[in-house]
């Protein structure tokens, strides 16, 4: 795991919390190249791997630290999100990050305006995998996304493939909107027992966290079955794997078209496909996903 070490970074690095602190800093940027990481706090090596990332390729590097409250389709999933601000600016810090913009919600949603309330052309990338499964929850990540473009106005900004659907609607408003942002894809980041990094694992009970690389083990094996048997059947398959493990509940297993996100009913349907999986341990639901071709 990523350990701090303040010596290596002659920077200080501004902790901006309110609108007009990032301005301040944000105008000290100059016309350096930004580099941008959003996140949701709680941040761990999965978040490192892309502001190591955004440090190698830019001038500065500025990233946010917001729970979103209207990418919650569930109320307690928002209030149990872990938040940690103070061990977030120091291990953010320590990265060389330039900003850490930690915005209150009235700052990102002030009263008077719609910001919380514009409904985004999606191009249909959210009908499938986790939309139907999470009402609203691309809708509410695309506000906060532009809103949080529009105030830092990076050159770049790096997501990891981790949320694969959402780094796809990403690109997709991007361009529909005409942001002059170039948007860097990054590999997962995983534990060395496979296990997804995720903000969300520092919920899980130690039986649990035992548990949850089974995920990784099993949706490995489906690289196994393409094109040996249909692809119903793989996807069955590879649910029961997971549900073999008594902590493991799966919600979804999908084979989609990489492209579109569609799910595919057989293998030759398209040239990339990627398996993608919802799997509860307890109440903490952890996702993942694979290339398969």
């Amino acid at each position: 795991m990523f350990a701090p070490d303040f010596s290596t970074f002659d920077q200080v690095m501004k902790v901006a919390k309110t609108l007009a602190d990032f301005e301040s800093a944000r105008k000290s940027l100059g016309d350096k190249t930004v580099g941008f990481v959003p996140t949701m706090g709680a941040l761990h090596e999965g978040h490192a791997s892309l502001i190591r990332r955004a440090v190698a390729e830019c001038d500065a590097v500025v990233v946010s630290d917001f729970v979103n409250p209207t990418q919650f389709n569930n109320k307690t999933d928002f209030e149990t999100y872990p938040r940690i601000l103070d061990q977030d600016c120091a291990f953010v810090e320590a990265i060389g990050a330039a900003v850490l913009f930690a915005p209150r919600v009235e700052d990102i949603y002030p009263a008077g305006t719609d910001y919380d309330q514009r409904i985004f052309d999606l191009g249909g990338l959210d009908q499938y995998g986790e939309g139907p499964r999470r009402p609203g929850h691309f809708n509410g990540m695309a506000q906060v996304v532009t809103r949080l473009f529009d105030i830092v106005r990076p050159d770049r900004a790096y997501f990891g493939e981790k949320d694969f659907q959402q780094l796809a609607i990403i690109e997709y408003f991007v361009k529909n909107l005409h942001y002059p942002i170039e948007i860097v894809r990054c590999p997962i980041a995983r534990a060395e027992d496979g296990l997804a990094l995720s903000s969300r694992n520092k919920l899980l009970t130690p039986a649990q966290r035992a548990a949850a690389p089974h995920i990784y083990a099993c949706i490995r094996q489906t690289a196994n079955m393409v094109g040996k048997m249909p692809v119903a059947e793989a996807v069955r398959k590879t649910t029961e794997l997971i549900d073999a493990e008594p902590q493991l509940r799966t919600e979804y297993v999908e084979i989609i078209n990489s492209l579109n996100l569609r799910p595919v009913s057989s293998w030759d349907e398209a040239e990339h496909l990627r398996l993608t999986c919802a799997v509860y341990a307890g109440e903490v639901r952890l996702i993942d996903n694979i290339a398969l071709k």
